[in-house]
C-alpha cells in the first residue's frame, strides 16, 4: 500500500511538471514579444535626460557635480556592505564607505553560507575570503525528530569540487571582505555613524554623519546605497518596514566535541521550537535554541542557564549533551532577535536598500547571505552600463527592474525560511502536528524528495513554483498517511485541515512577497527598461 501512494505522489509530480513545462513555454513566448514591443517604445521615446545635481561644499564635503567626488556611498560594511564596495569599486566606481564600527564583529547569526552563495561569492571575485578563516565545508543537513534521523544532502553533483556551503565565525568574513575592499584605491572605508540622508527637491544626494572623533560632515555623491543591516535606522525613509519578531535565538559555543554527521548542519525538531548546531571552526560547534516570542528568560539571573539544562538539555542528541551543558555551565550565552521583514520599498531617486536592512527572513535556513550576494550580482549587472548615475530620476527608473530581477532568490529564500519555521515548530494542533510529521517523513523518503526541497534551501535552484509544488506536496503525502489504510471521518477532517493549515503558512508569506514578481515577473514592465542614456 506504502508503494502505491509513493507512485502516487511521483504521478502527481509528473503532472505538475508538464503544467509547468507548459507554462514556461507559453510565458517564454510572451516575453519574447512584450520584450521587443518595449524596447522599441522605451528607444523611440528618448528615455532619459542629464543633469547635476548642484550642492554647496564646505570643510570635508564633497559634490558629485564638481567630477571630482564619489559616485557611491554606501552605509554600513556588514557582508552586503563590504561586498558591494569591493564588487563597485573593482568596476572602476569611485565608492565611500561608512561603517559605524570597523572592528571585528562578533555576532552568532550570519555564519552558515549556502552553496548558492558561495557561487554568489565565486562571481564577485570573493570566494578568497572565506579562506584562512578556518572555515568549515558544509555539505548538507541531518534533520532529528524523536529519536529518528535522516541526512539531506546539497545535490552539488554538477558543481565543482570546491563548491559546497561554508560555516565560520562571521566577524572573521566581514573583516576579510573589508580588507579585500579597501585594497581598491577608488575605495574609501571610513568609520562613523550615519545620522540622517540629505534630501534636496525629493532626491536624496548624500548622507550626514559623525565621525569616531565626533565631528560631523556630510558626504556627497549620486547614488546612497544603505545597508546599515537589521537595526537600521535609516530604512523608514526608504520603505515601507513591517518587522515581525517571530522568536529570539539564544547562542552557545560547544568546543571540542563531534557531531553525529562530520560537515553538516544539524536541526532538531525540539518542543516548542528548533534547535540547529553546525561548525563555526575546527574545534567550536554553533548551538543556536529557538525560543518563541520575544521575550527569553533571563540570562543574568541564571533563568536561562536553567532553562536550557532542565528543558532544552533533555532533547539534544546524547553525542553533544555533554558538550551542551558544558557550554551552558561556562556561562557565555547570549541571545539574538530573529527578525523577518518582507521587502516593500518606495523608489527614492538617488537612494537604495540592501542587505537586511531591505529584507529578513528568519533565520532557521541560513539565508540571508545567499539573498544579499544574490542581491548585489544583480545590482552590479544592472550598473554596469552606467558611466553617469547623475541622472537621478531616470535612474531610479531603470533601478526599479532590480526588485523584480531579484525575486527568484530572494523569494524562494524568503518563503521557505518563513514556511519551515512554521513546520518545524511543535504545536498543540493535531493538523499541524501531522504536517510536521510529514515534512520528516516526506524527506526521508530521499532522491527528488529531499534533494528538491535541499536546492531550494540551499539557493542552488530558486524557483518559486518548485516550491509550491513542494509544499503542497508535502500536505499531499501527510493527508495519504491519514487516510491510509483506512479513512475514517475523524482522520479526513484531520487531513482537510491539515491542508487548510499548510495554505495559511505559505500564502500570507507569497502576498507578502508579492504574487506577480514572484510567479510572473515577466508581466512587470520594469524588467525591460534599457539602461538610461546620456547625451
Amino acid at each position: 500500500m506504502e508503494m502505491v501512494f509513493d507512485n502516487y505522489i511521483v504521478g502527481t509530480f509528473l503532472v505538475s511538471l508538464f503544467a509547468f513545462l507548459f507554462l514556461f513555454i507559453l510565458r517564454r513566448y510572451n516575453n519574447n514579444n512584450n520584450d521587443n514591443n518595449t524596447r522599441k517604445k522605451r528607444f523611440e521615446k528618448g528615455y532619459s535626460r542629464e543633469f547635476k545635481i548642484q550642492t554647496g561644499t564646505g570643510k570635508g564635503e564633497c559634490s558629485p557635480g564638481n567630477g571630482s567626488g564619489d559616485e557611491v556611498i554606501i552605509v554600513g560594511a556588514g557582508v552586503a556592505g563590504a561586498a558591494l564596495a569591493y564588487t563597485l569599486g573593482k568596476d572602476g566606481r569611485r565608492v565611500h564607505v561608512i561603517e559605524r564600527d570597523l572592528t571585528e564583529p562578533d555576532r552568532i547569526v550570519g555564519e552558515l553560507l549556502q552553496p548558492g552563495g558561495y557561487l554568489k561569492l565565486v562571481e564577485l571575485g570573493l570566494e578568497d575570503c572565506v579562506e584562512d578563516i578556518d572555515a568549515q565545508r558544509v555539505f548538507g543537513y541531518a534533520l532529528f525528530k524523536d529519536g529518528r534521523n535522516t541526512k539531506l544532502s546539497y545535490p552539488l553533483e554538477k558543481f565543482q569540487a570546491d563548491v559546497s556551503g561554508r560555516s565560520f565565525h562571521n566577524g572573521r568574513l566581514i573583516q576579510r571582505m573589508r580588507e579585500k575592499a579597501a585594497t581598491l584605491p577608488n575605495v574609501k572605508l571610513e568609520q562613523g555613524t550615519v545620522t540622517s540622508l540629505i534630501e534636496e527637491k525629493g532626491t536624496i544626494i548624500g548622507v550626514q554623519y559623525k565621525t569616531k572623533d565626533g565631528e560631523e560632515l556630510r558626504a556627497y555623491a549620486p547614488l546612497t546605497i544603505v545597508c546599515d543591516g537589521c537595526f537600521s535606522n535609516l530604512r523608514r525613509s526608504l520603505c515601507n518596514p513591517k518587522v515581525d519578531v517571530p522568536s529570539c535565538f539564544v547562542g552557545l559555543v560547544l568546543e571540542n566535541c563531534e557531531l553525529p554527521f562530520s560537515n553538516h548542519g544539524h536541526v532538531i525538531l525540539a518542543d516548542p521550537s528548533p534547535i540547529l548546531f553546525y561548525p563555526i571552526s575546527s574545534t567550536e560547534v554553533r548551538c543556536l535554541v529557538d525560543v518563541p516570542g520575544k521575550k527569553v528568560p533571563s540570562v543574568a539571573n541564571g533563568e536561562m542557564a536553567n532553562h536550557l539544562k532542565t528543558v532544552v538539555a533533555q532533547q539534544v542528541p546524547p553525542e553533544l549533551r555533554d558538550a551542551f551543558i558544558a557550554a551552558v555551565d561556562k556561562g557565555n550565552i547570549r541571545t539574538m532577535p530573529n527578525r523577518s521583514m518582507p521587502a516593500d520599498p518606495h523608489p527614492t531617486p538617488g537612494a537604495l536598500l540592501m542587505g537586511d536592512a531591505f529584507n529578513m527572513r528568519h533565520p532557521l535556513t541560513g539565508g540571508g547571505m545567499t539573498v544579499a550576494l544574490s542581491d548585489i550580482v544583480v545590482l552590479r549587472d544592472l550598473l554596469r552600463p552606467l558611466h553617469n548615475l547623475h541622472d537621478a530620476a531616470s535612474l531610479t527608473s531603470y533601478l526599479e527592474s532590480f526588485y523584480t530581477l531579484r525575486k527568484p532568490v530572494a523569494s524562494t529564500i524568503n518563503t521557505l525560511a518563513g514556511a519551515l519555521y512554521k513546520v518545524f515548530s511543535a504545536s498543540p494542533d493535531e493538523a499541524r502536528k501531522e504536517m510536521r510529521q510529514a515534512c520528516f517523513d516526506y524527506l526521508s523518503l530521499g532522491g527528488i524528495f529531499s534533494t528538491g526541497p535541499v536546492a531550494l534551501l540551499s539557493g542552488l535552484n530558486p524557483r518559486p513554483l518548485s516550491l509550491v509544488l513542494h509544499f503542497f506536496a508535502v500536505a499531499i503525502y501527510g493527508v495519504g498517511r491519514l487516510l491510509l489504510p483506512f479513512p475514517s471521518f475523524q482522520r479526513m477532517w484531520i487531513g482537510a485541515r491539515l491542508i487548510s493549515s499548510a495554505s495559511g503558512i505559505i500564502f500570507p508569506i507569497i502576498k507578502a512577497e508579492g504574487v506577480r514578481q514572484m510567479f510572473f515577473p515577466a508581466t512587470v514592465p520594469a524588467v525591460y527598461r534599457a539602461p538610461p542614456v546620456v547625451n
